[in-house]
């Protein structure tokens, strides 16, 4: 089915980045419409308090937090679809992006001028079913998160910068860090490491892995096999903070925009190319009239308000390519 409306841009993921984009295209009186998917908001959907992001002292819940940001676009004028884009053709004027299953013939078509891709990333898992504890003992962030651990036994998983800066933060708050990593060796930069194995309260467990997650209505332990001798240890732990990496969302893109060796989106700010910051589009892709913000990009900061700025540095971007100009300045 082919919706005869072609909206101005047609914005593919709904996290901080999508909405925040949502936003100010639909103040810019733009048609927008947001394809934020069947799971709508982002990783923030999966946490609990967020004491990080600006303008809440006492801290806000991540879903509150995402349901606010959709509805304070929806104010302005943007639709939200809560569907999973199934197909994308984005080379040429019209852009096309598709729902459903359009092989079956029971896909959505919808069109636009412009798209914005903010489909964003998603941490690496130990595919043990620890999913089912995110928020409840399993995290992906410490940052976010390390506050809630107050003198609590917490373990990291993990050997590289991310997995050092999780565990310096939770750190400061928790009675005991465990460190896990499989290799004898840490990744990490050299200050990292350094200020990792000087901290009296983490202890590294070399050469080890996570096998088993357990837990009822919270996770509640592991058990960990080095990775040499095979033997199993059994830990109980309060906190379980993984730091194995992400995976952009891209791979629905590939071959149409160019991905870096990770897969993350290659844009204007990840080229490095001064003169497109000060004469061009700096988060449009390699395709004219395709834009990408948030962790679907920025590999290195993955942060909320990080994700946020990038969604409206993309709509100023949009604006302009479609208007010639940007209203919001």
């Amino acid at each position: 089915m082919i919706e005869e409306k072609k909206w101005d841009v047609i914005i593919v993921g709904g996290g901080p980045s999508g909405y925040t984009a949502a936003l100010y295209l639909s103040r810019a009186t733009l048609s927008v419409l947001v394809l934020a998917g069947v799971k709508a908001g982002g990783q923030l959907m999966n946490t609990t308090l967020v004491e990080n992001f600006p303008g809440f002292k006492d801290g806000v819940m991540g879903p509150d937090l995402m349901m606010n940001m959709e509805a304070q676009a929806k104010k302005f004028g943007a639709e939200v679809r809560y569907e999973d884009v199934a197909k994308v053709e984005l080379v040429g004027e019209t852009k096309k992006v598709w729902v459903g299953d359009p092989s079956a013939g029971s896909g959505q078509e919808y069109s636009a001028k412009a798209v914005i891709i903010s489909t964003g990333a998603s941490s690496k898992m130990l595919g043990l079913g620890e999913e089912q504890w995110m928020g409840k003992g399993v995290s992906t962030c410490a940052v976010c998160d390390a506050a809630f651990f107050k003198e609590k036994m917490t373990v990291v998983v993990g050997g590289g910068d991310a997995a050092m800066e999780d565990a310096l933060a939770l750190a400061k708050y928790a009675r005991e860090v465990h460190l896990i990593h499989r290799r004898d060796s840490f990744k990490a930069s050299k200050i990292m490491q350094e200020r990792v194995v000087t901290n009296p309260k983490i202890k590294i467990i070399w050469k080890s892995e996570v096998v088993e997650v357990r837990g009822s209505e919270k996770m509640e332990g592991i058990k960990i096999k080095n990775v040499e001798t095979g033997l199993t240890t059994d830990m109980v732990v309060d906190g379980l903070f993984l730091a194995i990496g992400h995976f952009p969302a891209t791979e629905l893109f590939r071959g149409q925009v160019v991905l870096d060796e990770k897969g993350f989106l290659k844009t204007g700010i990840t080229n490095g190319n001064a003169k497109v910051w000060l004469e061009g589009y700096p988060t449009m892709t390699s395709v004219d009239g395709v834009f990408g913000c948030g962790d679907v990009v920025d590999f290195k900061y993955k942060q909320a308000i990080t994700a946020a700025g990038m969604g409206c540095q993309a709509a100023l971007d949009a604006e302009k390519y479609l208007t010639g100009k940007v209203s919001s300045y």
